[in-house]
């Protein structure tokens, strides 16, 4: 009974990222534009709702930059695997028929 366990909730975890891009999108921008409202309702100043609204813009960017870093490094750790080296033969060798025409 000493084998190693695995993580359960790591894949998960690793799905949900995936997964709720989308959501962490909206949820970015309500929080942008609670602390807008907060703002404005705090110093009854109306432009910093905008700070707010711009705020998590600038946070659901983030989050769209974070995600396509980490979908790129995964795929550039696949274009490196062995498993599919024999594609990028073949991708060569399509463009060397189209040279001699």
């Amino acid at each position: 009974m000493d084998k190693e366990k695995k993580p359960r909730i790591k894949p998960i975890i690793e799905g949900a990222e995936s997964l709720s891009l989308g959501i962490s999108i909206v949820v970015a921008v309500l929080i942008g534009v609670a602390i807008g409202l907060g703002l404005r309702n705090l110093f009854g100043i109306g432009w910093l709702l905008w700070i707010g609204v711009f705020i998590g813009i600038a946070a659901a960017i983030l989050n769209i930059y974070k995600a396509y870093s980490k979908q790129y490094k995964e795929f550039e750790k696949l274009a490196k695997s062995p498993r599919y080296a024999h594609q990028k033969y073949l991708e060569d060798d399509e463009d060397d028929e189209d040279e001699k025409y």
